[in-house]
């Protein structure tokens, strides 16, 4: 199962999209943006799974695609 991963940059002024928590796959400027791209690779890879995480790297959300 994939995972992508929804986080802040180092001064919380964008959000990464990031495949297997690695590499980052895109920048966005606004959180819902980053969501919302993810969501979408996520569906379109299925299996897989959006975790949305807090500047900690701790896990506020998570969504599955079967």
């Amino acid at each position: 199962m994939r995972t992508y991963s929804v986080t802040p940059n180092v001064d919380a002024t964008g959000w990464f999209v990031k495949l297997e928590d690695v590499a980052p796959e895109e920048l966005y400027e606004a959180k819902d943006d980053a969501i919302k791209a993810a969501e979408q690779m996520a569906d379109e890879n299925r299996p897989s799974k959006v975790q949305i995480l807090d500047k900690f790297h701790q896990v506020l959300e998570e969504k599955r695609y079967k």
